[in-house]
């Protein structure tokens, strides 16, 4: 009422909170699966590998779905978009807002949720290591993001992944119910490389020109102030973008890859169902000579004589 904007810092209690919405998320994870995913899957008759994925995807688009909106929302109304100076001005980002410190506790508890998952969804012995090191990249973001202060930095960079991260479940989806209709990875792929160039001129933008404008440029742990002392060495400046530039590299890579296969794959399968179509039409074609043909309105026979006998001619 008085006009004070009240801010909130990280601490053990965090832990407490995390906590609560973990079963929170394993409630909600099974709301959507017995409601939603198992009345699909029960019309669509998948395998177990599809089985397996479907579901996957179908948790995950429901996640990246409510996150992006919810994260597009947070980064508008505190205006970190209309100003994208304010990644940087006044950092260390100690003291935060309800609604970005709600946030970052509730991505938290879902990717920590994910783990007892592995086991109340059976998921089969090879996909646990994919899944681990998914979920063990994302905690680490999220949770480096949240307690090095680059709260707001965090927030762009997970709406653009997760942004893409949609699409790609969403085309998982839409392959399953039908092999045939593969459009939406085309959709995703223009998504993937523009979020990815986003992403890593973002990198670009407050790393190598952001953070090295600091007022504060000394090591302070008490503050929250981790990073900008070293950002004022241009050498240390370098090597990071370097290793960033690197990694967004290999991705790209990666995605190029998948792509060049999946591009191949597709002309390989096209090329088959030509030759079988025109195997079916020779084919035709060798069963009409053997059982007799038209020609030039005579009945002709296997050998290509007519099958009306000759009358011989008196002598």
């Amino acid at each position: 009422a008085d006009g004070e904007l009240v801010q909130y810092h990280y601490g053990l209690k965090d832990l407490v909170t995390i906590l609560f919405y973990i079963f929170i998320a394993i409630v909600l994870h099974a709301v959507v699966q017995e409601y939603i995913l198992d009345k699909i899957n029960r019309r669509l008759h998948l395998s177990k590998v599809k089985h397996s994925k479907f579901n996957e995807s179908g948790q995950l688009v429901a996640f990246h779905l409510t996150s992006v909106i919810w994260c597009l929302y947070v980064v508008v109304t505190e205006g970190y978009i209309s100003n994208p100076r304010s990644l940087w001005e006044n950092y260390p980002h100690v003291y935060l807002p309800y609604q970005v410190k709600f946030f970052y506790l509730c991505q938290l508890a879902y990717w920590l949720h994910a783990l007892p998952e592995l086991y109340f969804q059976k998921v089969r012995k090879e996909e646990i290591p994919r899944q681990l090191r998914c979920i063990s990249l994302y905690l680490l973001h999220i949770a480096g993001a949240y307690l090095l202060n680059l709260t707001r930095l965090g927030l762009i960079l997970l709406l653009l992944q997760y942004l893409a991260e949609f699409f790609f479940h969403m085309a998982r989806l839409v392959y399953f119910t039908d092999e045939n209709n593969e459009k939406l990875f085309n959709v995703w792929a223009v998504v993937f490389v523009v979020t990815k160039l986003f992403t890593l001129t973002l990198y670009i933008l407050v790393i190598g020109f952001g953070l090295p404008r600091v007022e504060s440029q000394a090591l302070d742990p008490e503050r929250g102030n981790f990073f900008s002392f070293l950002f004022n060495n241009i050498l240390f400046r370098m090597s990071v973008l370097l290793l960033v530039c690197l990694f967004q590299a290999s991705v790209m890579w990666r995605f190029i890859h998948f792509q060049l296969r999946r591009w191949r794959e597709y002309w390989n399968e096209q090329s088959s169902r030509k030759r079988a179509a025109a195997g079916t039409k020779q084919q035709t074609k060798l069963l009409k000579r053997d059982s007799g043909y038209h020609e030039n309105g005579v009945v002709k026979a296997e050998n290509g004589t007519s099958p009306r006998t000759k009358k011989l001619k008196s002598p």
